[in-house]
């Protein structure tokens, strides 16, 4: 079943609820995670998706569990997937018996 709303990327939610809300710099939390801050400026935004390597410097740094920034992330992609237009047809395969 298709959801209708377009999951959060987990980068907006870890700007939201982590950076804004505790006023930390995006170069302070770079530092924080030994990151670059184009990297973590990138994953903030949007454009770079969350890498286990992330989901765990992101649990390690909040105390919350790398499973939490993984299903973010894997909603995310589920979702546009789902709502992907494909350039070409498919064609369902056909039901067979199993031996």
């Amino acid at each position: 079943m298709k959801k209708t709303r377009k999951p959060s990327h987990p980068g907006a939610f870890f700007k939201h609820t982590v950076l804004d809300e505790r006023n930390i710099s995006i170069t302070d939390a770079a530092i924080n995670l030994g990151i670059t801050r184009k990297a973590l400026s990138e994953f903030v935004n949007g454009k770079a998706k969350c890498s286990h390597s992330m989901a765990r410097r992101l649990a390690e740094a909040t105390g919350t569990s790398v499973g939490i920034w993984i299903m973010m992330q894997a909603n995310l992609d589920t979702w546009e997937a789902e709502n992907m237009t494909l350039e070409m047809s498919v064609t369902p395969f056909e039901e067979r018996r199993l031996a």
